[in-house]
Parts: C-alpha cells; structure tokens; sequence
C-alpha cells in the first residue's frame, strides 16, 4: 500500500510517500521558519496561508521523486492534531479533497503519534516495547510504547516544553527563531560550567519535567551579566536541559526495565543531546535510537508511515472531514 501523508499541524508543510514493502518514497518539506523569524514566533494566519501555497507543490515534487503519479497512490493520511486550527484545516482539506477526487480512502493522524513512530523509519528500527522521550517546541514527554496506538503516559512537563525553552533562551540571548539550533551553535564557543544553572525536577522522584525555572535563572542572569559571555550562558543552559532531560529518560529505563529509548521530536536533533544518551546507552548497555536528522523536525513521512500502519490494522475509519486541534494521546486506541 502507498501512502500519501500530509503534515500542516503548525509551520512547516510535509510531503512525504510511504510504501508499505518498499519503504519511503519521497519526501519534501518547506520551513516557514524565515517567515516567522521577524516576528520572533510563528503567526497562525501566516503559516495557513502559506500551507495553502506550498501543498500541491511539494506533492507534485514528491510525486516525481517517486517516479509515480497520483494513480500510484492508495490511501492518503493528513495530521488531524493537534496544531494550529488553521493549519491543520489546510492539510484536511487537500487529503479530503484528493480523497474524493481519486476514490481513495482518507485517515486522520495524531501529529504526536507520528514523532513516536518515527525512528522506525530508519535502520535499524526499534521493536516494541520502547521508552520514548518526545521533545519538540510544543511537548515533552515520557511514554512506554508497547505498540500502535498503545501509549502509556509516564511524566510530562508541567509549564514550558524543553524546545520552548530554547526558543525563549534564544530570545533572551539576542539570537533568532528558531532557538534550538541557534543555542547549540552558540554553545560550541561557550564553558558549560562558567555560570551554575538550575536543573529544575532533577530529584523530584517523579518522571515530570518543568523548564520554566531554568529560563528564568537565564534571564536573571542575562541581566546581571549582560551578553559578553553569551556563550558561555548558552552553554551553560544546554548543559542543564540535556542533563535533566537525560537522567529523566535513563530513569525512565530503570523503572520499567525496558532496554529500548527512542528519542523523537525537534529537540531530539540536539548534538549534545545524542552524545550523553549515546554515552549513558554504552555504559548502562540498553539501545538508543533516533529518527534520521532529516525527519526529527514536522515532516510528511512520519504521519504517511503512522497512517500505514493505521490502516493496515483499523481499514481506513469513517472518512469523516474533521480536525482535532486539541488531543490528548491517551485518547488513541490501538487499530
């Protein structure tokens, strides 16, 4: 089966082809992150816009990619939620109106079930059961996955999400949108250890995270210090963040005696991120994967991959035109 899925949930428009035997096809993906950056965040009404403009375009590029044509394709999946309302109604209406147009049959994805399943598009992929760490701009979370649709939520942030805390460290450090990759370049000039930062929930004894504190601690300390070591502020609040991040997952391991992390989201591309789960996995001897650094971000191939899977198990659901800007994971069911 080839599916055809849609990402649109918030500022970025995936395009991507999945064959069930032959794995993906084509992708492509058009940033909005240039557009945004002016105005230090995205714009809702910006982004739908320009999903309207960029969709069909970037079908018709993962098309030739392919080497196929529309008659080629066998179902098509779009991100149902959560997201932006208006973004998320662009991609509904271009999978619907392909849907109708072709006779073919129409699923919805959870946006956050595709960033779990997405490290099984690379090689090797991770069998279930998995720990998966997801961190992104709007989310961090601990899940133990044990298959498609069976999600078990172990602890989650209780304000800022770890990406949101990069973008608004960025700001505070005069860089730009998005945070995440301008900390982590700054960082490789800066002492981590110049400046003592918080690591917020560290010894809670829950698996919960809270970020809030940790970017005030920068603030207060931007103010203070001004911006002459810039850097070595940057550095110093990647290391907290990676370490809290770090030691919730590995603990997250312990508990559950599983001895498989996945790591996925936005956040999951951060250098310095990899290299301390990479070090923890050799010497605590359980597997790390990750999705390929092309695909950490929003991107079409993870809700086409989602919806195979879907539809493999559940058929292709009501077909109903809907989208579901809020929507807690736990809601899903397995197909």
């Amino acid at each position: 089966m080839r599916v055809l899925g849609i990402e649109s949930s918030c500022d970025e428009t995936g395009i991507a082809l999945y064959d069930g035997e032959r794995g993906l096809l084509g992708h492509a993906l058009h940033s909005q992150v240039a557009m945004h950056a002016e105005y230090g965040g995205v714009v809702p009404e910006l982004a739908s816009r320009d999903h309207i403009r960029r969709a069909l375009p970037l079908t018709r590029r993962v098309l030739e990619q392919a080497g196929c044509t529309l008659a080629d394709v066998d179902a098509i999946a779009y991100t149902q939620g959560p997201g932006l309302a208006g973004a998320l109604l662009v991609g509904a209406s271009v999978a619907h109106g392909l849907g109708v147009a072709l006779g073919l049959p129409v699923v919805g994805v959870h946006h956050l079930e595709g960033h779990l399943l997405s490290p099984r598009l690379a090689d090797p992929k991770p069998e279930f059961p998995f720990i998966a760490l997801l961190v992104s701009g709007g989310h961090t979370q601990l899940m133990r996955v044990d298959g498609v649709g069976r999600y078990r939520l172990l602890g989650e942030t209780l304000d800022d999400a770890a990406g949101e805390a990069f973008d608004k460290t960025a700001q505070l450090l005069g860089l730009g949108y998005p945070g995440g990759p301008a900390i982590s370049r700054l960082a490789e000039d800066g002492d981590a250890y110049r400046y003592k930062l918080p690591r917020p929930m560290l010894n809670s004894g829950d698996l919960d995270f809270s970020f809030a504190g940790l970017k005030t601690a920068v603030l207060t300390l931007v103010k203070r210090e001004g911006l002459k070591h810039a850097a070595d502020i940057a550095a110093a609040f990647q290391l907290a963040a990676v370490e809290v991040l770090a030691a919730k997952a590995i603990e997250a391991m312990r508990q559950s005696g599983l001895d498989r992390l996945v790591v996925a989201g936005g956040v999951g591309a951060n250098k310095q991120l990899r290299e301390r789960l990479d070090a923890e996995a050799r010497r605590r001897r359980f597997e790390v994967y990750y999705p390929p650094l092309d695909l950490c971000t929003d991107n079409g191939a993870m809700i086409a991959y989602a919806g195979a899977l879907r539809l493999a198990g559940a058929g292709p659901g009501d077909g109903r035109f809907s989208i579901r800007p809020r929507w807690d994971l736990g809601e899903l069911a397995a197909p």
